[in-house]
C-alpha cells in the first residue's frame, strides 16, 4: 500500500538503488506499514531547484498511503528518510523536501483494499 517516488539530482548506481530499497523497505514501519507490499520509484539525473538555485545534491521524496498520514510519524519518517539520503548520497536534510499523501482509496490486484 505505501509507494516511495524519489526524484534524485545525481545518479545512481544499482548497488545503491539495493540499499535504497533495503533501508526505506525497514524504515516504512515507522508509518506503521509493512515493506511487504511497499512499492518503490527512483528517478535519478533530475533537475532540482531551490530558492532559485540549481541543487548539486538534493532529492524530491513523495510518500504515499493508504489511509491517514500521522504528522508524529511522519515526522519520524522524515528524519530517517533524510539520514538515508545523506548516508547514501551525500544529500543533506536541508535539499531534501519529503511530501506525504494519504488516501483511502488504494487499488490493487484488479480490486481496492
Amino acid at each position: 500500500m505505501p509507494m516511495i517516488q524519489s526524484k534524485i539530482t545525481g545518479s545512481v548506481s544499482e548497488e545503491k538503488r539495493q540499499e535504497l530499497k533495503s533501508e526505506l523497505g525497514k524504515a516504512i514501519s515507522i508509518l506503521g506499514k509493512p515493506e511487504s507490499y511497499l512499492m518503490l520509484g527512483v528517478e535519478d539525473k533530475q533537475d532540482l531547484y531551490f530558492a532559485g538555485k540549481k541543487l548539486d545534491k538534493g532529492a524530491y521524496v513523495e510518500v504515499k498511503i493508504l489511509g491517514n498520514v500521522d504528522s508524529s510519524s511522519s515526522d519520524k519518517m522524515t528524519a530517517k528518510i533524510c539520514e538515508i539520503f545523506d548516508k547514501l548520497f551525500g544529500i543533506p536534510g536541508n535539499s531534501i523536501y519529503v511530501s506525504y499523501w494519504g488516501t483511502q482509496n488504494w487499488g490493487h490486484n484488479g480490486g481496492n483494499f
